[in-house]
């Protein structure tokens, strides 16, 4: 009877949850944080102080 030879299907089991534990993790992660926290430029940029006219 093949299902009684561990082999065949505990070689499929580990594979599969091998998978589980690198690849679904590594998709969560992306979908999680979608971008990576990087600087855009390190210039401050410009700006005016407004002249307010009613101070």
């Amino acid at each position: 009877m093949p299902q009684l030879n561990p082999l065949h299907w505990f070689n499929m089991f580990m594979f599969s949850w091998m998978a589980f534990g690198t690849i679904l993790p590594l998709k969560i992660k992306n979908i999680s944080f979608p971008n990576s926290p990087e600087l855009k430029g390190a210039e401050k940029p410009l700006t005016e102080s407004w002249a307010w006219p009613w101070l």
